[in-house]
């Protein structure tokens, strides 16, 4: 994931499905607000991605175990957001900084991370 795109997988033996949500901060909007107050263009940004995150919260909040990764500190970001919802409080959420990944490296990466065994702390 990263400030833009998220892809959600869900950890299946036969592999599973992908769906792609998207920030709705389109690069028109930011050209549009090129004319604003940094300050304005800011709140703006903020409350776009406070929307991203909550669709992303509500597509996965009815899981056991969730792991988010990817290039960008977005991942931190609603992992933080999450933490603040007392609906996400059982709900076993791990981030991974990863590189940029195509649909294989994605998938190959949800299988790995799901089926290796996990060392206790």
């Amino acid at each position: 994931m990263d400030h833009s795109t998220a892809h959600l997988l869900e950890y299946t033996e036969s592999g599973g499905d992908a769906t792609v949500v998207d920030s709705s901060l389109t690069h028109p909007e930011k050209e549009h607000s090129v004319g604003s107050s940094e300050n304005v263009i800011h709140n703006k940004e903020q409350h776009h991605l406070l929307d991203f995150y909550k669709k992303l919260g509500e597509a996965i909040r009815n899981f056991d175990e969730v792991v988010l990764f990817g290039p960008t500190n977005a991942k931190s970001e609603l992992l933080n957001t999450l933490k603040s919802d007392h609906r996400f409080e059982n709900i076993k959420i791990d981030i991974q900084q990863a590189d940029k990944m195509t649909e294989k490296q994605l998938h190959a990466f949800v299988k790995d991370y799901f089926s290796t065994p996990k060392s206790k702390n």
